[in-house]
């Protein structure tokens, strides 16, 4: 009797293991093809992004949202091509194209948590502006903060400034970028911006690389130390809601995967 029982027990035993293993098989298959589901293209949220409110302000195939800077229309200096947002280099500066300039997605945000995606060209130079406000007359980077979009490589804007503050992810000729973790001219970056009643953070290749805190009187001694005050002397008061841009600098850009949640 002590024999059969303990020929049954190890077949329970055995019977038990491979029960579990199974069980444990059939979940680790159903994790994967849960996260094979939540595979997406770079213009496209997953349903957890969608069930956390995060909305896309490009969908890869149309302009549809976006406008020139004082411009009812979506300039030609810039094209939707393969799946990008891509302004058209025109070698000669600044907005230099016939028909170019800044950007925008045209409706005004506060307190938000956005993602983009940008590559450069070799030598070029961009920006991401935020909590910018529409001046007649005047170009967008009077008014608003700047994400700095560069190839820290070859264009001059690396060595000047102070302390690496004009290089690719900094607050444009404030605040440099640390750790400094820019890809290559050709290559995408990816890089978020949060902003919260009034604090600021710049992540980059999924680094954050800088915060800092709008309106408060270590700002205004920054900002008082700057080139901005001769260009807008309120620069440093920055809009509490602004839009969201995008920057003709004359050289070749593309921007991906931009989404947005408001907080």
């Amino acid at each position: 009797m002590k024999k059969v029982f303990s020929f049954l027990f190890a077949g329970a035993l055995v019977f038990g293991i491979s029960c579990t293993g199974g069980q444990k098989k059939s979940a680790d298959e159903s994790e994967e093809k849960s996260a094979a589901v939540e595979e997406v293209g770079p213009n496209e949220l997953t349903l957890a992004e969608k069930d956390a409110g995060w909305v896309l302000l490009f969908d890869g195939k149309s302009s549809a949202g976006w406008r020139g800077v004082n411009k009812g229309h979506f300039p030609a200096g810039w094209e939707v091509v393969d799946g990008t947002l891509h302004c058209k280099g025109s070698g000669m500066g600044e907005a230099g194209s016939e028909d170019g300039g800044d950007i925008l997605y045209d409706k005004e945000f506060s307190n938000f948590h956005m993602k983009m995606e940008w590559k450069i060209g070799e030598g070029g130079n961009s920006g991401i502006f935020y909590l910018g406000k529409e001046v007649e007359d005047w170009p967008i980077w009077k008014t608003a903060p700047e994400m700095q979009v560069l190839d820290n490589e070859r264009h001059p804007d690396a060595m000047l400034g102070k302390d690496g503050n004009r290089k690719a992810g900094s607050l444009y000729d404030l605040i440099p970028a640390d750790p400094q973790n820019a890809k290559p001219a050709g290559e995408w970056n990816s890089v978020e911006i949060l902003v919260y009643n009034g604090t600021v953070v710049h992540k980059q290749n999924g680094e954050t690389v800088l915060e800092y805190h709008l309106w408060t009187d270590d700002w205004n001694t920054l900002v008082a130390d700057s080139k901005f005050p001769e260009l807008n002397e309120d620069w440093a008061n920055v809009a509490k809601s602004g839009y969201i841009a995008l920057q003709d600098h004359g050289d070749d850009v593309w921007f991906r995967g931009i989404k947005i949640r408001e907080l």
